[in-house]
């Protein structure tokens, strides 16, 4: 029986019933369903909810807001608007295409994968790249090769294809085919993805806990593709580029790096897209497993790897395109 999310509310309402804490009925959910299981921000918003007495468990009815708002004619309209105008406001963008600033902000944040910089944080980005430039002789030194990125992405057993993939030819005349709005599914797995300039060198889902923390990060994950690195050249300098989540700067992290002589590349702040597989990898496997479905988590994941392993060599150097942006997020490729 697969379940849904009003499900999974009746469940929290009944642990909540229960006086459960929210970290006991996070557990208890873990413990039962696994990857499938509520994310904490899920539990906490609806124990939230339940003190203030709240007894459905329906959705809120969102008047200014329809549920087709976020479709792929206004995520290709929004991103129109900011190509147009990287200064382009939440209020423009709402006259312009008659839809919720909520709307908005998820085509923004979840689709487009879009932030407002100020001044002085696109000057970061720009003098990071610059240095890191002129560090590697602009992608001409060999040490270039030793650097390695990492970088952590939901695999899921079914993700919707795109409006271009799902675009199909018609004759004049003929009628349009219906197209089903179809959601991603709830179950997924997470992975961490290490790649070079020379291509892919391992990727690790996490199975336990729910999400990556410093401990799964330096004793299951690092480790593996150290090893894997130390099989490939013993003597091979590794430069571990990652950006600033919290697992990546701990403190244990850091040790961990220093004691297994392992160089760190800093990461400018609110600079997610500056990683190479945030901003290539994963956009280039994600397209391609579109429309697919799988039958678990495991074999989404296995499909990844795969995905991965079939990138030609030549498509594993696009980085370092910030300065020509002066600064801007840029989107994905």
């Amino acid at each position: 029986m697969k379940l849904n999310r009003g499900h999974f509310r009746a469940i929290i309402y009944y642990n909540f019933q229960r006086q459960l804490s929210q970290q006991e009925c996070l557990a208890e959910l873990l413990s039962v369903f696994g990857n499938e299981a509520p994310h904490q921000s899920t539990i906490s918003r609806w124990y939230g909810e339940f003190k203030r007495r709240r007894v459905s468990l329906s959705d809120d009815p969102r008047v200014d807001a329809p549920k087709t708002a976020v479709i792929q004619e206004n995520v290709d309209a929004v991103r129109k608007l900011i190509i147009e105008d990287r200064h382009v406001t939440y209020h423009e963008i709402e006259a312009s295409l008659k839809i919720s600033k909520t709307s908005i902000q998820k085509i923004l944040h979840k689709e487009l994968g879009v932030r407002k910089l100020v001044s002085q944080q696109k000057a970061a980005r720009v003098n990071w790249c610059q240095i890191t430039l002129d560090r590697f002789n602009s992608g001409n030194s060999k040490n270039v090769y030793s650097i390695v990125s990492v970088d952590e992405s939901w695999t899921y057993s079914y993700e919707p294809e795109n409006k271009r993939q799902s675009a199909v030819w018609v004759f004049q005349g003929e009628e349009k085919p219906t197209k089903v709005i179809r959601s991603r599914s709830v179950s997924k797995k997470k992975v961490a993805t290490f790649a070079s300039k020379a291509g892919h060198i391992a990727t690790i889902p996490l199975n336990e806990p729910i999400t990556i923390t410093a401990e799964w990060y330096t004793t299951i994950c690092l480790p593996k593709v150290i090893t894997e690195l130390r099989n490939i050249n013993p003597k091979r300098r590794n430069i571990l580029h990652q950006d600033n989540a919290s697992p990546h700067t701990a403190q244990k992290t850091r040790q961990y790096l220093t004691e297994e002589n392992v160089e760190l590349l800093d990461h400018p702040p609110y600079s997610p897209d500056l990683s190479p597989n945030d901003s290539f990898t994963f956009t280039k496997i994600e397209n391609r497993q579109r429309g697919q479905r799988f039958q678990s988590p495991g074999e989404a994941v296995d499909a990844f790897k795969n995905a991965i392993l079939h990138l030609p060599a030549n498509e594993w150097n696009k980085c370092f395109v910030c300065i020509n942006l002066r600064g801007e997020y840029f989107e994905k490729q």
